[in-house]
């Protein structure tokens, strides 16, 4: 059994699982009833009477700190693998592996040198 052939499975079942979405979503559109009144067109707050606008501006660094939390903690999830496998691994592989783990500490070094914001 050639390679292409062993991964049929996983192709279909990743196209099954990404279309189902945008199927469903296309499907309600025509089953659903569509009966639109005047209370439905209204903002919802809890039962309150909305007042002022409705957008909210968030500071960026919400995102930033998102953004780190999501990076790091995918280091974390590869250097935690690394560090399992490190006595299988070839001198070359243990190399590379240490080149990656000294650029996050550059990395680490430059955010904290700037010290705009204190996320460690």
């Amino acid at each position: 059994m050639s390679l292409v052939v062993s991964y049929i499975p996983l192709v279909v079942l990743a196209v099954l699982s990404l279309g189902f979405a945008p199927l469903a979503w296309w499907m309600s559109r025509f089953l659903r009833p569509n009966r639109p009144t005047q209370w439905k067109d209204t903002t919802y707050e809890c039962g309150s009477v909305p007042i002022g606008e409705a957008h909210v501006q968030f500071r960026f660094q919400y995102y930033l700190f998102a953004i780190i939390f999501v990076v790091f903690d995918l280091v974390a999830t590869f250097l935690l693998v690394w560090t399992l496998a490190f006595s299988g691994f070839t001198a070359e592989a243990k190399m590379w592996g240490l080149v990656f783990l000294g650029i996050l500490l550059v990395g680490v070094a430059y955010a904290l040198k700037k010290e705009e914001f204190i996320w460690i």
